[in-house]
């Protein structure tokens, strides 16, 4: 697919991986619709893309069919959508906060079921191209990352079911596999007190992050491949073959690391959704 002229949706694009992807495909002569929180940042990004803006939660299905109807009334159509809005939240099961718990499912998975239902007749219409955005959690369960994991896996396997119903109508869907990537939201895990060490004390590779430049080219060529799967950084596809054996390794590390983590989490009021986007996705909810 060759992007210059194609309108692209992208949801979650104040920001991180959204954001850099939108100004990689500006670059390629794209038309970049994006979508998300953080109105003021959208709109600065989108102006920078030569895009437009139009501010919804992905869990409004309201609002995400009026921003995509306003999509398609300005640009005539979508030829590829990106569902990439998420959410993270620090605490373990026993004691996170449940609405902290609840908004990451909301946001990561039923966010991109909405978001894809709401945007596929037109994907269907112009034979275009799904990227879906799960993540390494998919295949890796750590500690304290109970939610994200089990949103994640789930956009997974949302995704691999899309993509055999609607290949017969032209249209391919993508998997996005991705480490710890430098974004605020990971950075502003790293500075919580008890998930912090624990992330950065993770054993070579897996506890290392990665520039969100890698990401805007993976997810860029993935897109003008319509590739099956993007994975950054490589390793991380050829983990997927060996992820039978992941939850070995991950309880052998927990037993570290995780009683003094738990005990301190279950001690204080420490869990919460993470970073800027967390912060306005909890907004939107309460508004």
């Amino acid at each position: 697919m060759d992007v210059a002229g194609k309108v692209v949706l992208i949801t979650g694009a104040a920001r991180g991986i959204g954001a850099e992807v939108a100004r990689r495909l500006a670059a390629k002569g794209a038309k970049l619709a994006l979508v998300g929180l953080e109105g003021d940042r959208l709109r600065q990004v989108a102006e920078e893309c030569g895009g437009r803006a139009w501010e919804a939660d992905v869990t409004d299905w309201a609002a995400l069919e009026t921003a995509v109807a306003g999509v398609v009334d300005h640009y005539g159509g979508i030829d590829v959508v990106v569902a990439n809005a998420g959410v993270a939240a620090t605490g373990f099961i026993r004691s996170m906060d449940p609405a902290a718990f609840e908004r990451v499912i909301e946001v990561n998975l039923l966010g991109v079921w909405r978001t894809v239902r709401t945007c596929l007749p037109h994907l269907v219409a112009s034979r275009g191209y799904c990227l879906v955005v799960s993540s390494l959690a998919a295949i890796v369960h750590i500690p304290g990352n109970g939610a994200y994991s089990a949103a994640k896996a789930g956009c997974e396997a949302f995704a691999d079911s899309l993509r055999a119903e609607v290949r017969h109508l032209g249209v391919d869907v993508g998997v996005a596999y991705f480490s710890w990537i430098s974004t605020d939201m990971v950075d502003s895990a790293d500075e919580h007190p008890v998930f912090g060490p624990m992330r950065r004390g993770m054993p070579g590779l897996a506890g290392k992050k990665y520039p969100v430049a890698d990401v805007g080219k993976a997810v860029v060529r993935a897109i003008t491949r319509r590739s099956k799967a993007v994975h950054v950084p490589g390793w991380v596809g050829g983990l997927k073959l060996f992820r039978a054996f992941t939850p070995k390794v991950v309880d052998r590390q927990a037993a570290k690391s995780v009683p003094a983590a738990d005990r301190e989490m279950a001690a204080n009021d420490l869990s919460g959704l993470v970073g800027p986007g967390g912060s306005a996705a909890a907004a939107a909810e309460k508004g």
